[in-house]
């Protein structure tokens, strides 16, 4: 029936066009994968000479696109730019007989373009440590953690309960190059019973305990309290004063109580903005005019997770180093990311029962993390806040093998390539 239709249809067409010499088309564009032409005398299955006249145009036109489209042999020119700008070394310092000294900044490409230049620095992490237990069977608290985190945390004993303890766990079994210290049970709106309401005292005899255990470079994080910060930051400033430490943070609201107190220890400031780069300019010019070097600022300019914003993130970061690459003294300082927010995002945390397609949380945890410390890395991130000890070791794995300058093993792609007739 089909055949029957067609033939129907050329001859109407060859009606149409007996007395046609020239059809010309315009504004008219083929695309096609295939095009088949069937060329044969005039009769059953044959093109109309007409339509092979309008034809012959087009397939002459193929040649010269041939010829246009073939190989040529060039020569590889290198797209390597030059930076007038470069970044800052920020030094995280333990005084006394084997403390460490840690280096982060000194870069003078964007990260991993190793056909540029070598960055002196690679990223580094800095384990977390909280001040308030987190095993919710034996006692309510206000610091809810995943399962896959407490796990390591929690067995075969519960270190939570002792920051000296965590920290020693995080260093010498996990292999943590900084501990941040996270004082939260100092908000005095948390509930005492929940392990809020503690003094600054407090915390700094924590910090005097775990200076003594682990040799590792210390970060001090405050629980954001604006009023208690401060004094929080004082008391262990003082406790601290060989080290160089890092106070984390302060912000626009805070950097005129909290810089002071860096100044007179000779501490390290990390200036938290929240995704804007003008107000990170701002506060870096501020803490600078103040008397606070600019090898003594680490930016942080907010962290988004996989997932919740993390191409936001991922912009700002970008923007704030390749400003300061290209000259931008303001904001030419390393740069650090809280990618434990990680475990913020649902996919991380849910239990498996909750969504058995997503994979095992075991694994599907700590990947949602490394993922958001890596991706912050490629534009810029020096220093990664992170919890999960997997997640720790998985992205400095990646780090290593972005920046080593040893060679891998020679891949023969034979063996991997098939090819079926």
């Amino acid at each position: 029936m089909e055949n029957e239709k067609f033939s129907e249809f050329q001859k109407r067409l060859n009606k149409l066009l007996a007395n046609v010499n020239e059809i010309i088309l315009k504004n008219i564009v083929i695309e096609s994968e295939e095009l088949e032409f069937q060329v044969g005398r005039e009769g059953k299955g044959a093109i109309p000479s007409q339509i092979m006249q309008m034809m012959r145009p087009m397939l002459g036109a193929v040649k010269p696109i041939l010829a246009e489209i073939a190989w040529k042999q060039v020569e590889f020119a290198n797209p390597a730019d030059t930076y007038p700008g470069e970044i800052v070394e920020v030094k995280f310092i333990r005084s006394g007989r084997g403390g460490k000294v840690i280096t982060i900044g000194g870069e003078k490409v964007p990260p991993y373009y190793r056909f540029e230049g070598e960055n002196p620095h690679p990223p580094v992490v800095t384990a977390d440590v909280f001040d308030i237990p987190v095993n919710t069977k034996t006692r309510p608290t206000f610091l809810r953690l995943a399962k896959p985190v407490k796990d390591h945390l929690l067995q075969p004993e519960d270190v939570t309960t002792d920051m000296a303890a965590w920290a020693k766990k995080s260093v010498e079994v996990f292999g943590a190059e900084m501990i941040t210290l996270h004082f939260i049970g100092t908000d005095p709106t948390i509930p005492e019973k929940l392990g809020g309401k503690k003094p600054p005292k407090w915390a700094a005899q924590n910090l005097e305990e775990v200076l003594q255990t682990v040799d590792v470079p210390i970060v001090i994080g405050g629980s954001g309290n604006h009023e208690m910060d401060p004094k929080v930051f004082e008391a262990c400033a003082q406790v601290g004063e060989a080290e160089r430490l890092l106070l984390s943070s302060l912000e626009m609201e805070t950097y005129e109580k909290i810089a002071p107190i860096a100044k007179k220890y000779d501490h390290n400031v990390l200036a938290w903005t929240k995704l804007e780069l003008n107000d990170q300019k701002k506060l870096n010019s501020e803490l600078m005019e103040m008397g606070i070097p600019k090898d003594h600022i680490i930016i942080d300019p907010t962290c988004a997770t996989l997932g919740y914003g993390l191409e936001y993130s991922f912009s700002i970061y970008e923007r704030i180093r390749l400003a300061a690459l290209k000259g931008e003294e303001s904001l030419q300082c390393p740069m650090s990311g809280g990618t434990t927010n990680a475990w913020g995002a649902r996919e991380a945390f849910l239990p498996d029962r909750d969504h058995p397609e997503w994979g095992p949380r075991a694994y599907r945890g700590p990947l949602w993390e490394i993922m958001t410390a890596y991706v912050l890395s490629m534009c810029g991130l020096d220093l990664a806040m992170m919890l999960h000890p997997g997640a720790q070791m998985g992205f400095k794995s990646i780090v290593k093998a972005l920046t080593t300058k040893e060679k891998g093993p020679t891949v023969n792609p034979l063996e991997w390539i098939t090819m079926e007739v």
